[in-house]
């Protein structure tokens, strides 16, 4: 109610006095360091740590973006993939080379290594379903040993 009745008033007195009195500034005219409760230099250290703050954010997360891209470029270089110019560029922002995270890089070295087991003639073996090594190892050496027995007792040798 006072606020309709001082708009309303205040306004005419205003018009009436034609603004030679003191002045007063009303509630929504105040500086934003008068708004914060600050005085004019604390509100722009205040700005400038905001902008600072951001700035390691914006690096921050730049630096995430990159490593993501580094693991994807990664995968697409591992699997034969085409390459792309969005990862390349996100790489390029945060300063060309990019470390992985000690994670992704344990992830992707325990990747390569099962990647390694799995091209040998063993770890292709040892894919194939319903096969028992050690009852194939078994059989190859009584082979072996039947062999031996047989070429003992050939007269030619």
């Amino acid at each position: 109610m006072a606020f309709m009745v001082k708009s309303m008033v205040g306004g005419q007195l205003k018009n009436l006095t034609g603004g030679l009195g003191g002045e007063d500034k009303g509630d929504g005219e105040k500086s934003p360091a008068e708004a914060q409760g600050m005085t004019r230099e604390e509100y722009e250290e205040y700005q400038k740590q905001l902008v600072e703050e951001k700035m390691e954010r914006d690096a921050q997360f730049a630096q995430r973006k990159a490593e993501r891209a580094t693991l994807r470029t990664h995968f697409r270089d591992k699997y034969r993939l085409p390459k792309n110019e969005i990862d390349d560029s996100q790489i390029q922002l945060a300063g060309g080379e990019v470390e992985l995270p000690k994670e992704l890089a344990k992830m992707i070295e325990q990747d390569n290594e099962e990647e390694e087991g799995k091209d040998s003639v063993i770890g292709q073996l040892a894919n194939i379903q319903n096969l028992d090594l050690d009852s194939l190892k078994d059989k190859a050496q009584a082979t072996l040993e039947d062999l031996k027995q047989s070429a003992e007792k050939c007269s030619v040798m």
